[in-house]
């Protein structure tokens, strides 16, 4: 096969020509280069909450669904590669298991138009079982047809292991959250906030001590406090038994967060609790809106204004200290690169998420990439929510890490400032 540059001369009448679009070409390489960076960094945003994404359209000559894109935590999670899996069905992971009644009620749920959420066994590429949860919603076009379905996926086969536990009190709440990935709190029948998890605290902005001093409808946003607080006055076990709520919550900065509430009943030393996971669905919409927009228009989705990239060395103080920013980063932070090199990572953050970028630095330091979000310098003045993704760089043998590379977006951030 011919090489690019034997391609472009034979497309060339003369040398001019062959130069300008050899140029052109590099520019296009660059960019695709740069928006498949983005894309990583988008789906390593959201890995915390799901281990894959898959997205489908509807063929109508076709038995079902055709998968037109799965990101990497897909090919992880099911031993299946995006080549094998594109053009195929999510049939692929059905199997003798695979509840029916399930998947008669998502086909349902899909056809008329309404997001779904729920799980069952799937199969991977091996055969091995695992359990499924899906949480999936419709993409519209721009005269509001639905063009295809974005499905967020979670192996939750541990966290069912766990629940099996769940009833001992021996058991840390923390550790059990970790493993299942879940923004979780446990609640009484009055409507107390007995337990939570540090993802439940991370997401509301208070600590552990405010939350036990009150009630779970104190956080939630005017509208949703009566409806839900009567749930409790006349508690009846049928309203948290396995139910779903959607709910607005109020964060500590005044901010509303959209999630959903899945509820369920526990009962341990004599006492019953509401446990309750929940979904940030203003993340979600976020997400979904960019995947809409890179549907419609790929080119259009990342806005290099918006993000900036950065490699990190520590000084002999152990200080993260920046070697280089890319050329956005003073237009998001008012802040000039050669100002930039003078400054530690720290010093352009919120003091309050000080303790998340060093667990956040620290984790990168151990081989692993780590994406967190946090608040930095705004141009504009306090600052500003962003997410970064980070990775080490190691030195030519792989033997040792020499820094930290990142790429910070305030695309996907509530662009909420302090």
């Amino acid at each position: 096969m011919k090489n690019i540059d034997d391609i472009l001369k034979s497309c060339s009448k003369d040398d001019e020509s062959y130069k300008q679009l050899k140029t052109v070409f590099g520019n296009l390489k660059a960019e695709i280069e740069q928006k498949r960076s983005h894309l990583d960094l988008l789906e390593r945003a959201i890995q915390s909450d799901y281990d894959s994404i898959l997205v489908t359209k509807l063929e109508l000559d076709k038995p079902g669904p055709e998968i037109v894109y799965v990101n990497e935590g897909f090919t992880k999670m099911t031993g299946y590669s995006r080549d094998e899996a594109l053009g195929k069905t999510p049939r692929i992971l059905q199997g003798p298991k695979t509840d029916r009644a399930v998947l008669d009620k998502l086909r349902q749920r899909l056809s008329e138009g309404q997001s779904f959420f729920g799980h069952t066994v799937n199969y991977r590429k091996d055969g091995s079982e695992f359990i499924n949860q899906w949480d999936i919603h419709p993409l519209t076009n721009e005269q509001g047809e639905i063009t295809h379905w974005v499905s967020y996926q979670h192996d939750i086969t541990e966290r069912k292991r766990s629940e099996e536990k769940i009833v001992d009190s021996s058991i840390e709440f923390d550790k059990l959250t970790e493993e299942s990935k879940k923004t979780l709190i446990d609640v009484d029948e009055q409507g107390n906030i007995v337990t939570s998890n540090k993802a439940f605290r991370d997401l509301i902005g208070y600590d552990d001590e405010e939350l036990k001093k009150s009630k779970i409808w104190d956080f939630l946003s005017d509208e949703h406090i009566e409806s839900f607080k009567h749930k409790f006055e006349s508690f009846k076990p049928s309203d948290f038994d396995n139910r779903s709520y959607e709910l607005e919550f109020i964060n500590s900065k005044g901010a509303e967060v959209e999630v959903k509430a899945n509820a369920r009943l526990l009962k341990t030393n004599g006492q019953t609790l509401v446990r309750i996971a929940f979904e940030n669905k203003s993340l979600q919409k976020r997400i979904m809106a960019m995947l809409s927009k890179r549907n419609a228009n790929f080119e259009k989705v990342f806005d290099r204004s918006k993000d900036f990239n950065y490699k990190l060395i520590q000084n002999s103080d152990g200080e993260f200290i920046f070697k280089y920013v890319s050329e956005s980063f003073s237009k998001i932070t008012g802040i000039t690169a050669d100002e930039a090199t003078r400054l530690s990572f720290r010093e352009i953050i919120h003091e309050d998420d000080h303790k998340k970028l060093e667990e956040h630095l620290n984790a990168v330091l151990e081989g692993k990439p780590s994406t967190e979000q946090f608040r930095i310098n705004s141009k504009k003045g306090g600052y500003i929510e962003v997410i970064d993704y980070a990775k080490p760089v190691w030195d030519a043998d792989r033997k040792c890490i020499e820094g930290v590379k990142g790429a910070v977006s305030t695309e996907i951030s509530s662009e909420q400032e302090a």
